[in-house]
This record gives C-alpha cells, structure tokens and sequence, in this order.
C-alpha cells in the first residue's frame, strides 16, 4: 500500500497541488494516515479484495473508530490529545487543560423517559415528572459531574489549566454557572448574581494556596500558531542488495500438478463453482462424442466430458438451492425444471432420461459409514442440514505439496500407487467449493458429483472402478483438502468438537451409476492423524517425525 500511494502522489504530484489549498497539509495527512492503516491490515489480510472489504466495513463504522484510527495532526512534534474525561480515567499526562469544564447540560424533562432514583437508592423512571422530579434528576446530574470533575483535576502530572467563565443560555440574563461541577464548587451552589462576582469567588479558592494561579484570557488577534518543524537532515537512503522473491498466490486443487499434468488449465484458480467443475471433472476422452444426441436414451449415454458433467452438476446444485426435500416429492416441479434447462439447449429428448435420473438420485438412500443410518438427499432439510456450493478460503504458508501428497498417499487407500504431484510450494491461499456439505445424526461430511464415465451400463460402477477412478484422477488429494477445510470450520465454530466424533467423511457420487449396485457411491473417512498433520503442515508448523509420510 505505501508504495503504492507513494508513487501515485509522485506521478500525480498530489502535494504540490495540495499544499496551494489552505486545508492541503490536513488532506496530505489524512491520505499518507490512511495508507498507514491500510499497510498495516494489509499484513493480516490476503488479497486486495479483502483489504476494499476492511476500508469498506470501517468506513460505514466511522463513528466507532479505535484509538489508532483518530484523526492524525499535521506534525506529531507538537502531540495534543484530545480525549473525554471518561476516557481518560486511570490515565495520567504531563499537561491537562479543561476548556469548557464550567459547562453543563441540565436535565430536560421533555425527554421521557425521565430516570431518577428514589429514597432508597433504587433506579425509577417517570412518564408525566413534576418540576420536583426534574430538580431531582438534575441533581443527580450534577453529583456525576462533581465526581468527573474529582476525575479530571487529577489526571495532570504537572500543571492543569482550567476555563472559567460565567455562562448563560441563550438571551437569559440569570448566570447557569451554579448547575456546574466548578461552579458549585465555587460558590457552594449559590447563584452568580453579576458575572464581576466570579472573579470574587476565584480569589477566595486562590487566597493562601501558592498552587493555583489566576490567569486572564488573552485578547483575541489574527495571528494563526505554526507548529516548529524538525529541520533534521536527511539519512542517506538504504538501498536492497538481493531482489525480494514474490511466491504469493491462490491455489486450489484444481491447479496442483501431478505427474506430467495439470489438473486445470496452466495456473489458474477457479473463482466460481461452475468454473471448478470444468477443471475437476474427468477429462475429455478424444474419442468421447462432443454432440450431445437428441434421441436420447439412459444416463449411460449421455455424451461425456465437462460441459454434460456441468450440467448433471447444475441440476443437483438447483435442488440443493430449491430444497431438496421440496423437490424430492414435487416430481411435476422437477420435470418442469429439468425441460426448461433441456430446452434451451435443445435437448428435448433427454427430458424425461435426466428427470428419472434426478428423481432417483433425490430419493435414494445413501450409505455412509458402517455405524450410521442411511440418507438420501431428499430427507436433507435446508438450511439446517446442508449447505451448497460452500466456498472456503485458508491459508497455506509455504507448504510443500510432495510432503503433502506423501502424507496422503500414506493414510488413504492403503498406500495404492498414484501419480505423484510435482514438487511445489503452496504460499499464500487454498480455496474451493464443495459440492454438498451436510450433517447427519451429529456428524458433518462433504459430498462431490462426479460424471466419470466408467463403463456403459450400471456393472461398470464398482466400489473397485470408483476406487480406481478416485486414484487416477487424484480425487484424494481433492477429498482430504475439503475435509481439512471443514475440520477447521469445524474447530472455529464448535467448542466441544472433536474429530472421531463429528467428523463423517467424504461421498463421492459417480452420477451415472446412481442405479448400479453401488449406487454409484464411494465413501471414505481419512485417519485423524493425516487431518491434524494436514492441518499443520498448512499453518508452517513441523508435524511429528514419527508419523507415516512426515518428512525429516
């Protein structure tokens, strides 16, 4: 940000312009005050969006700025600080001047409701207050600011200055001094009866004490107060002797690279849920066909590659977004939806093959975990079950993806053969969408839409050929990064969490084989262990030696 700003006042020539306005040094010091805040909350966020967010959120609570965000003077050689007295409490200064310590707001009794405390000490309020009760709250008014006033003469480490003058309001002749703190103090709640008597009262409390001073007002002239400048010389500028390496970026599972591939297309990091399910799906079979076939016919034919696979995707992702339990039992809702998004693509004869499909997958209970009931979608109820398309966002501080991907091929799948990642760091963000995220009987899981194409009918879908699928396309890097994503929310918004506990696993449902055996459903639940050394690993932590896949 400085910088930045730096040179934009440069290129700009801002303080030349600036400084021919009367107020330009106050705009110059605002602007270089702001870059200041800015590069400091620069340092905590990730990304220029996220800083407009943060100047955005404090601009709209420009009331409630902290102590660091007040305005800044023009030369801190001179520092004044202006602070209430109830701030102040606790807090010394070497110099304290009170101004306006003789004013005094009295109660109104037009502003109801009017509080007051009864006899016994008890908080009372009043509706329709008689001249009696105002006078009483008013009273007590001036108690708390006899108890300020204590507060504030007692803040000084050497001189304090105080501003004494008899005050009316308005056109009124009668003096208002006698309702103030000082004022009561001064003349022991009798009124002001000219404005000459106050110099009376300030000699009597001055007669006798060397440690207060009367001093008159000065006369008021034109002359404006220039605060001395530092006329230091300048140091001789630093200059870097090696060149600042710049590795921060956004990555996701989609631009990992494995083996000799990149899973999306060169680095790019997907910035919608439709644009991850171009990168994630299986890729295009060159001889897959790239027209989708008006005749129609079951799932197991309709054409393969990523934009048919978007669309099954986008169809789960409309009933998740409608409710799937309304969609489940609305059969005639679900076709109609299903024609529309057929129609304009002229796909009308795979109306009625893809609302089946939908159907059956709404309706179809899930296995999950050998210790939990079954589910199907349709008895998810929004928004307390699930949630669609959840995006997440965390930080990866320099972490070693080859190290990463040995962890993971250790814990899962019994150490089967994959396709190694490259040797790559990951500095800066991890994001992605999942899916589905949703809670059954207490525990929390992901679930991820696959359009593989496994074979031409439902005997193609074996927990096996899934298996292999999952592998071949190293899904479970994908599942492992969702789930630790989720383990941290989960950290973050459970106080009692615990991963054997809550955590469910991961479901990868291959569309097409929503009627085989299987139901086209692979699940799978990662160790704790690989979890939390992920989890590590990502925060720049070590993780122990002596698991499986740690790296010395």
């Amino acid at each position: 940000m400085l910088p930045m700003l730096r040179r934009l006042l440069h290129d700009f020539a801002l303080p030349q312009t600036l400084m021919t306005r009367n107020d330009g040094e106050r705009v110059l010091t605002n602007l270089l005050h702001l870059s200041e805040l800015l590069q400091q909350a620069a340092a905590e966020l990730d990304g220029e969006q996220a800083l407009i967010r943060h100047l955005g959120d404090h601009l709209a609570l420009s009331g409630q700025a902290g102590e660091e965000q007040i305005l800044r003077l023009e030369s801190d050689e001179q520092l004044v600080k202006v602070v209430t007295i109830h701030k102040s409490k606790g807090l010394q200064y070497p110099l304290v001047f009170l101004p306006f310590i003789c004013s005094s707001k009295p109660v109104d009794g037009s502003r109801l409701p009017l509080q007051f405390h009864d006899a016994d000490g008890k908080s009372q309020i009043s509706l329709q207050p008689t001249e009696a009760l105002i006078q009483q709250a008013d009273d007590e008014r001036l108690a708390e600011d006899l108890r300020l006033l204590y507060v504030a003469l007692t803040r000084s480490e050497h001189a304090c200055w105080l501003g004494v003058a008899d005050l009316k309001r308005g056109n009124a002749n009668t003096s208002m001094l006698h309702r103030s703190a000082l004022g009561y103090l001064l003349g022991g709640g009798a009124v002001l009866a000219e404005s000459a008597e106050l110099n009376v009262w300030l000699h009597d409390l001055a007669q006798g004490c060397e440690a207060i001073a009367l001093q008159p007002v000065p006369e008021p002239t034109d002359e404006r107060f220039s605060a001395p400048r530092n006329e230091a010389a300048l140091v001789k500028l630093l200059v870097p002797k090696r060149r600042a390496a710049e590795n921060w970026w956004i990555a996701s599972y989609s631009a990992l690279r494995i083996g000799d591939t990149v899973t999306a297309g060169a680095d790019e990091s997907p910035d919608s849920p439709q644009a991850q399910k171009l990168f994630d799906d299986e890729r295009l079979d060159p001889e897959a066909p790239r027209d989708i076939l008006t005749s129609g016919g079951d799932i197991h034919r309709f054409p393969r590659g990523p934009n048919p696979g978007t669309f099954l995707h986008g169809l789960l992702e409309w009933a998740g977004n409608e409710g799937f339990v309304m969609t489940a039992h609305a059969p005639e809702k679900l076709q109609d939806a299903v024609a529309r998004r057929c129609n304009r693509r002229g796909w009308a004869g795979w109306i009625n093959t893809l609302s089946d499909w939908l159907q059956h997958m709404l309706n179809m209970p899930l296995r999950l975990s050998p210790d939990a009931a079954p589910v199907a979608l349709g008895e998810l109820d929004q928004p307390n079950q699930y949630r669609v398309e959840m995006e997440f966002w965390f930080a990866s501080n320099n972490v070693n993806v080859a190290q990463m991907d040995t962890l993971v091929r250790r814990f899962t799948h019994d150490n089967a053969p994959r396709a190694a990642t490259e040797t790559v760091s990951l500095n800066g963000m991890f994001k992605g969408f999942i899916d589905l995220t949703f809670e059954h009987e207490g525990r929390y899981y992901v679930a991820d839409y696959k359009s593989n194409w496994l074979g031409s009918d439902e005997s193609a879908y074996t927990q096996l050929a899934m298996e292999t699928a999952i592998l071949d396309n190293r899904y479970d890097l994908q599942y492992v990064l969702y789930l630790l994503a989720l383990h941290r929310q989960l950290k973050t918004r459970m106080a009692d969490y615990d991963y054997d506990q809550h955590m469910g696993g991961a479901l990868y449902l291959f569309l097409r084989g929503s009627r085989s055996a299987s139901q086209g459903a692979y699940f799978t639940r990662p160790p704790r262990e690989l979890i939390e050394s992920l989890d590590l690993l990502f925060q720049g932590k070590p993780i122990a030696h002596d698991l499986p896949g740690a790296l010395a």
